[in-house]
């Protein structure tokens, strides 16, 4: 239970049982909300109410209003129940298996004889009285009780209409058995398809009687199966986290449940294991996969200082971590909570449907007693207008309805997740697949964000590259800022380490103090020190400057590097260019937005020269260059004006502004807080090719929906009105009624399969 003080509002969560159609969802809804101040958003396919109150109404008076309108709720159970609560789920399986195997055992013989004639020896339907006496008592009961339950509360489910159709065929069978001759020994049956008047003998339903239950169970225990792996991915996200930690104290180890971990204890993950919590490594080198984490195909390395993910696996060798988050404040726990909160909303297409379902069984029933009724009126045989009702009864399905986007929505999220995509809910799924416009950062998004060193150029006549780099990579040691670091760095690549690490050590103390200060220069910064006897200086360019270096520094201001020169002894030996360079995979991403119609817009707080370099490289037309906060939202807004439909792609503080005055904000995972908590959709591992993924996964999605909602609609369409002219046999109604469900469940699991292939010229 999470609480927004800023509104007073208080969001629940609770585990809702006995729903069975999208009429059942609508009825829960509608009950909760008469409550003053009460939303809820009830998922068919998960089992799950979300509910927004306010806070003086407890979970306790909102469990009691879902059980006032005939079903269970509870709170979803913590996790040191978990483990029952999947063995209590295995049990309920177990004993739904059980029911379906004796229904068919007891039904499929009454179904032979009914349909073969040749097969009907002296006193069959006496035999076939006795095999579906229990099938339509015994098997139905759910069916019965749940209609019961509804009728209590003035309500018709899907349930009704079963339940009314296995009493009206099973009630009709026993009358023509005791009062209609269809109990004489050695009477024979023939079996038809439609409806037809009776040759003075009344015909028995019994077929209708247990086909009815036994294809429903079978559909309903077929469709909790698949419902079941379309939340695999959900599942297995939480079974990711570690249960146990071996934490280390006083050189000692010691073995904790994960849930009392703290912040800032050290702990042991050995090669093989997973990474408890979220962390930096303290000691040790190793590999780590994160690819059931963020999507991240290759291992990473990592040594001291490197941060490391809870769920991750250790590939290597022995690491020590310090923890830097636990519980619910992991990127593992974000990503669950971010992915289940997906699952729970619903499509503007699904609420449509939930609301056709909220009437769709009273007016069956209605249909349903005006079919008899004209029958009858029309002087019909009672036999066959009886079978026409029940015909009626038990073709309609608003099961299809309720399922349509719950279990795509499932499918879909888990699927993104595992590809490192998180959206929030179905209403990011739908912007996704409408944006036509997307406005780009450029550090952190199309760029890596951390400055490495693009090219040195040294004089003709000076010390040598090599002999440049050591001494400006020694001076810089111990400096934090980036571009001290990214010279360091490129120092310790580029040239021999120990010539680097040696030189360090005259800063550091043998003999000479390093005279290293702060001064005002054109980039701000500048620093210097005495290495091995010499006075070397890494500073802003300025004065005069040889010819080699002069034409190397005009090329760099033009282009996207800082330009850093380096000076021994007063005498300029070489110009270093420090840029943040373009990501690997910007240009494809890029490319594959154009390809999928979506406009690229780059928009960033660099300069000019920077901005337009990125964009000529990426093929990006529009660029913005030093936006402030307030003109990249101002941007966007002027964008929404002309009437694109605008996302926002960016990974910091500055871009949370545009993030959430967008269509969609799309965060780069990576980022801050405040950007990710500002987006609708989150791109974990922080590779932007990920967003022509989330595009086309967006699209396929909703696509997946729109079939499921046109068959759930057209099969209703189609059936009911030939049940109602007679076309249409009870038992053929309860098989088509099964199947449909079955078929949008089928269709929605095809997204579980779904490949990120590269776009090559389509739009796929």
């Amino acid at each position: 239970m999470t609480t927004e003080p800023a509104t007073s509002v208080v969001t629940t969560d609770l585990t809702v049982g006995g729903m069975t159609c999208a009429a059942c969802v609508r009825r829960v809804e509608k009950r909760l909300a008469k409550l003053e101040g009460v939303t809820a958003t009830v998922n068919l396919a998960t089992g799950g109410a979300r509910v927004s109150h306010p806070q003086h109404i407890s979970p306790d008076e909102l469990m009691a209003t879902v059980e006032q309108a005939g079903y269970t709720a509870a709170l979803p159970e913590p996790p040191t129940q978990r483990e029952e609560d999947r063995r209590g789920k295995s049990d309920g399986t177990r004993q739904e298996r059980e029911r379906l195997v004796i229904t068919a055992l007891l039904a499929v013989p009454v179904v032979v004889l009914s349909m073969a004639p040749d097969l009907q020896f002296r006193a069959w339907q006496w035999l076939c009285f006795v095999l579906a006496t229990p099938v339509a008592v015994w098997s139905a009961w759910p069916f019965h009780v749940r209609a019961l339950r509804g009728l209590r509360h003035s309500a018709a489910t899907m349930d009704t209409l079963v339940s009314l159709g296995v009493a009206a065929s099973f009630t009709w069978s026993v009358y023509a058995l005791v009062f209609g001759g269809a109990g004489v020994l050695g009477m024979r049956m023939p079996f038809s398809l439609v409806p037809e008047a009776s040759d003075g003998t009344a015909h028995l339903y019994l077929e209708v009687a247990v086909v009815v239950p036994l294809f429903v169970l079978t559909g309903r225990f077929l469709e909790a199966r698949a419902r079941n792996g379309t939340g695999a991915a959900l599942r297995s996200l939480a079974q990711l986290a570690a249960k146990e930690v071996a934490v280390r104290e006083d050189g000692a180890e010691r073995l904790l449940p994960v849930e009392e971990l703290r912040v800032a204890q050290v702990f042991v993950v050995r090669p093989g294991e997973r990474v408890a919590t979220d962390g930096v490594v303290a000691e040790g080198s190793s590999a780590v996969d994160l690819s059931l984490v963020t999507g991240e195909s290759e291992p990473v390395e990592v040594g001291p200082g490197s941060a490391v993910v809870g769920g991750a696996v250790n590939v290597g060798g022995l690491l020590l971590v310090r923890a830097t988050a636990v519980g619910a404040d992991t990127q593992l726990a974000r990503i669950t909570r971010l992915v289940s909160e997906a699952q729970a909303g619903k499509a503007r297409a699904q609420r449509l449907a939930d609301a056709v379902a909220g009437v769709f069984v009273p007016v069956v029933l209605a249909l349903a007693v005006t079919v008899l009724g004209f029958w009858l009126g029309a002087e019909a045989d009672p036999q066959a207008a009886i079978t026409v009702c029940v015909a009626v009864l038990v073709v309609a399905c608003p099961c299809a309805l309720g399922l349509a986007t719950p279990t795509a929505l499932m499918a879909a999220t888990g699927r993104g997740a595992q590809l490192g995509v998180l959206v929030r809910g179905p209403q990011a799924l739908e912007g996704l697949q409408h944006i036509d416009t997307v406005v780009l950062d450029k550090t952190g998004t199309l760029t890596s964000g951390h400055m490495t060193v693009a090219r040195v150029t040294a004089g003709p006549d000076g010390l040598g590259r090599e002999a440049v780099l050591r001494l400006a990579g020694a001076v810089e040691q111990g400096s934090e800022h980036p571009l001290g670091r990214a010279i360091v760095a490129y120092a310790m690549g580029a040239g021999p380490r120990d010539r680097v690490r040696a030189a360090g050590e005259a800063l550091t103390g043998h003999g000479t103090l390093p005279e290293v200060s702060g001064f005002a220069a054109t980039a701000g910064r500048g620093v210097r020190g005495r290495v091995e006897g010499r006075l070397v200086e890494v500073l802003a360019p300025d004065g005069e400057l040889p010819a080699a270096l002069a034409e190397a520094l005009r090329a760099a201001e033009s282009g996207v590097n800082t330009p850093v020169l380096v000076r021994v002894d007063g005498a300029a030996e070489a110009l270093i260019e420090v840029g943040d360079v373009v990501r690997p995979g910007s240009y494809q991403a890029v490319d594959r937005l154009r390809r999928l119609g979506v406009r690229p817009v780059l928009a960033t707080g660099d300069r000019e020269a920077p901005a337009q370099a990125v964009a000529t490289a990426l093929g990006i037309e529009e660029v913005h260059s030093r936006c402030t906060p307030a003109d990249k939202a101002g941007l966007v807004r002027e964008l929404r004006e002309r009437g694109c439909r605008v996302a926002v792609v960016g990974d910091g503080v500055n871009d949370a502004a545009a993030l959430a005055g967008a269509d969609l904000g799309i965060a780069m995972g990576g980022g801050t807080d405040v950007a990710i908590g500002a987006a609708d959709v989150t791109l974990v591992r922080g590779d932007i090719e990920a967003l022509g993924d989330a595009v086309r996964l967006a699209r396929r999605t909703l696509g997946t929906i729109r079939v499921n909602l046109l068959w759930a609609f057209g099969y209703n369409v189609v059936t009911v009105p030939l049940a109602m002219v007679g076309l249409l046999n009870p038992m053929l109604a309860a098989a088509a009624m099964s199947v449909s469900s079955l078929l949008v469940v089928g269709n929605s699991l095809r997204l579980r399969a779904w490949q990120p292939s590269r776009v090559r010229g389509g739009t796929r």
